[in-house]
C-alpha cells in the first residue's frame, strides 16, 4: 500500500502539473498507478494561476482521477470574500484583507479576470461575484478538513494535540501553529500537513512538514508514503525526507516576495 501527498499550490498550475508528472512516473516505476493522492489545501493567492489550479483539480476529480483534496485557510478566505465580501479574518493580522498582497486575495481575482485594490472591497465584491463560477466556490465548500489513512493523518495545518479528531476544530485544522510546531509528544498519527513553509520537506517525528513555499517562489512538493517509510518524489526517483529538529527548525528563507 502506498499514498502520495501534495503541499501547497497557491496558484502555481505548471508546478502543480509537473508534480503530478513526477507522481506518475514514480508510480509507473513501481508499477502501481491506482494510489491515492492527497493534496493539503491552498489552491489560492498568491500565484498568478488560481483559477486554473481550481480546475484543474476539479477535472480530474471529476474524471476519476484517485485525488483527495483538502481544504486549506486560503481557500476558505476566497470563497468567504466572494460569498459575503468577508475581508478580514481573526487569524490573520488585523491590517491585511483578503485583497492584500501578503494574503495573495488580489492575484486570486485576477486569475478570474477580477481587477482589485485594497480596502476597496465593494468593487472587488460585485465583480468577483459576475466572475467567480458558482460551481468554484460548491468545490471548495464542499472539500473535507482531513484524511486518515493507515496511521498518518492527513490536514492543511495541524491539530490541537490532546483534542480527538472529531472534536478538532476547523480554525485548528486550517490555521493552527501555536502550540502545534513545537509540540514533541505522541499523537494518535503521523501527521502530514502543509500550511508553515519548510525549506525542504521535513519529518518532525510526529508530523511531516510538506509546505515547500510555493506561495514564496518555491516549488510544490509531493512525497510517497509506504508503511512506515516516507520520501519525496523528485525528478529523478525518490530521495529521503530530511530528519527535522522540533526545538532547532531552521528557519524558512523566501526566495522571492508573493506573486503580486
Amino acid at each position: 500500500m502506498r499514498i502520495y501527498a501534495i503541499g501547497d499550490i497557491h496558484g502555481h498550475i505548471l508546478e502543480l502539473k509537473a508534480t503530478h508528472a513526477r507522481i506518475k512516473a514514480d508510480m509507473e516505476r513501481v508499477g502501481d498507478t491506482s494510489a491515492k493522492i492527497v493534496h493539503v489545501g491552498d489552491y489560492t493567492d498568491r500565484g498568478p494561476a488560481s483559477r486554473e489550479v481550481i480546475e484543474y483539480l476539479m477535472h480530474g476529480m471529476a474524471h476519476g482521477e484517485p485525488w483527495i483534496c483538502l481544504r486549506g485557510n486560503h481557500d476558505r478566505l476566497f470563497t468567504r470574500f466572494v460569498r459575503d465580501m468577508t475581508a478580514f479574518d481573526d487569524n490573520m493580522p488585523p491590517e491585511l484583507s483578503f485583497l492584500n498582497p501578503r494574503i495573495g486575495g488580489n492575484t486570486t481575482l485576477a486569475s478570474y479576470g477580477v481587477t482589485t485594490v485594497d480596502y476597496e472591497f465593494e468593487a472587488a465584491f460585485e465583480a468577483a461575484q459576475k466572475a467567480v463560477p458558482k460551481e468554484h466556490l460548491e468545490f471548495i465548500e464542499g472539500l473535507p478538513l482531513y484524511y486518515e489513512w493507515d496511521k498518518y493523518l492527513f490536514v492543511h495545518a495541524g491539530v490541537k494535540p490532546g483534542v480527538p479528531l472529531e472534536e478538532q476544530s476547523e480554525e485548528d485544522l486550517i490555521w493552527i501553529r501555536k502550540g502545534w510546531l513545537d509540540y514533541e509528544g505522541d499523537l494518535p498519527w503521523i501527521v502530514v500537513h502543509g500550511h508553515t513553509a519548510v525549506n525542504l520537506p521535513s519529518h518532525f517525528g510526529n508530523r511531516i512538514d510538506i509546505d515547500t513555499g510555493a506561495g514564496y517562489g518555491w516549488p510544490v512538493t509531493a512525497i510517497v508514503i509506504e508503511g512506515d517509510t516516507q520520501e519525496v518524489v523528485t525528478d529523478t526517483g525518490r530521495a529521503p525526507l530530511t530528519k527535522a529538529d522540533p526545538k532547532n527548525p531552521a528557519p524558512f528563507v523566501k526566495r522571492t516576495k508573493p506573486t503580486q
